[in-house]
């Protein structure tokens, strides 16, 4: 029996059990997609997470309120020996040389009003750095002022989902906003952005942090953005801000200082293990699968007991009755895989048409093992039904009932 004889008795075999061959199929195509789906998600999420940190350029050094023994993990706040002040952020600007820019942020929740319409939103404290660091752009207007944080006067920046809903149908640059108790003139409105590391910046507020701590009856920011001037210093930078903030603190450290490479790598080791999680659960799929179609031959096998004792009586050997179930059972396992990849593209596809900003694609490797799974867990789970059609007697099978 040749190899073109094998493919022909085998596709006649699944075409003459339409609804068993289809189930099949099927069941195959789901696993399949659903490897190339969940991986796509857990891929999307990785260069999203990366995507955004890049926006920031690759000088980035982060210092947080608190002592994270694990460098990339973010402490916990609260309960920290001593506070971040406007005061340790001027030392930062005037003592580390190697930074180009200096944005404290703080963030806070309050009810804006502009008339008769208010919303709840985000106010975050920031100053004229915060922009550069952040690579805001704006839709109009400007941005807060620089100089002296306690000397700003009572401005805002809002974001173009606020522009829209509290000052529609003109521009809000010259109008005043009400936050909480106090007023602010608005004197820019952010482009478009959406969600940035954990932020709306379509839906936030940004005033001068010396307001914005005192609105809050707060002394401690929240964060310190800090840019090194070039890759080179990001290293120094780090064991510099250490140093200054060691010595105001009394020779306590008791901040932790990120890097952007570490963050990025910590979040890429993170979402590398979700992804490969993501593919093992949906990997179960595909072996439920493969036991649908050992299944589905072994019924085969028990029905077509005649016609395999025929093909022995008429000279075939044991393997070649082997190879024709196996090749029967890598057809089905194979044309599932095909139909689940066709299938897990068009919901990728999708995915981007309902979500464009989030950037999923299945990785090649997602791809081609959900391929050789599928074609191996039809074989597989093939082998015991073509091994038992090759074990049978072909007087015992000429002389059983069809």
């Amino acid at each position: 029996m040749r190899g073109g004889d094998l493919l022909r008795f085998a596709a006649g075999a699944l075409r003459g059990h339409r609804l068993r061959t289809s189930l099949s199929l099927l069941g195959v195509a789901i696993g399949v997609a659903a490897v190339l789906l969940l991986t796509s998600l857990g891929e999307g999420a990785r260069r999203y997470v990366t995507g955004e940190f890049a926006l920031l350029g690759s000088n980035l050094v982060i210092v947080l309120p608190g002592k994270a023994e694990t460098t990339g993990v973010v402490p916990v706040s609260g309960g920290v020996p001593n506070d971040l002040t406007l005061e340790d952020v001027e030392a930062l600007r005037r003592r580390v040389s190697t930074l180009s820019a200096v944005a404290p942020l703080s963030v806070g929740g309050l009810t804006a009003r502009r008339g008769e319409r208010s919303r709840d939103l985000t106010v975050a404290g920031v100053t004229a750095e915060w922009r550069e660091i952040r690579r805001l752009a704006l839709r109009e207007g400007t941005f807060l002022p620089p100089g002296e944080p306690s000397r700003a006067p009572r401005v805002c920046v809002i974001g173009a989902k606020v522009a829209e809903e509290l000052i529609p149908g003109r521009s809000p640059l010259g109008e005043t906003l009400r936050l909480g108790e106090e007023k602010f003139r608005v004197t820019g409105v952010l482009a478009p952005r959406g969600v940035s590391l954990g932020l709306d910046l379509d839906e936030v507020v940004l005033i001068p942090i010396a307001h914005q701590l005192r609105m809050f009856d707060r002394r401690s920011v929240f964060r310190i953005l800090c840019e090194a001037r070039s890759p080179r210093d990001v290293d120094g930078a780090k064991r510099a801000i250490l140093a200054v903030l060691r010595d105001r603190h009394d020779g306590e450290e008791d901040v932790t200082v990120l890097t952007q490479d570490a963050v990025m790598k910590t979040f890429g080791k993170i979402l590398s293990i979700l992804t490969a999680a993501l593919a093992g659960i949906a990997g179960v799929s595909l072996t439920v699968a493969g036991v649908g179609i050992m299944n589905v031959m072994l019924v085969s096998v028990s029905e077509r007991t005649r016609e395999v004792g025929l093909l022995k009586a008429l000279g075939a050997s044991r393997g070649q009755i082997l190879r024709a179930f196996l090749v029967e059972a890598a057809l089905l396992s194979t044309a599932g895989g095909v139909l689940g990849l066709l299938a897990g593209w068009g919901g990728t596809a999708l995915l981007r048409l309902l979500y464009p900003g989030f950037p999923v694609e299945p990785p090649l490797w997602a791809v081609v093992a959900a391929l050789a799974v599928s074609v191996s867990v039809g074989l597989v789970f093939g082998v015991l039904p073509a091994r038992r059609a090759a074990r049978l007697d072909p007087i015992v099978a000429l002389a059983r009932r069809a």
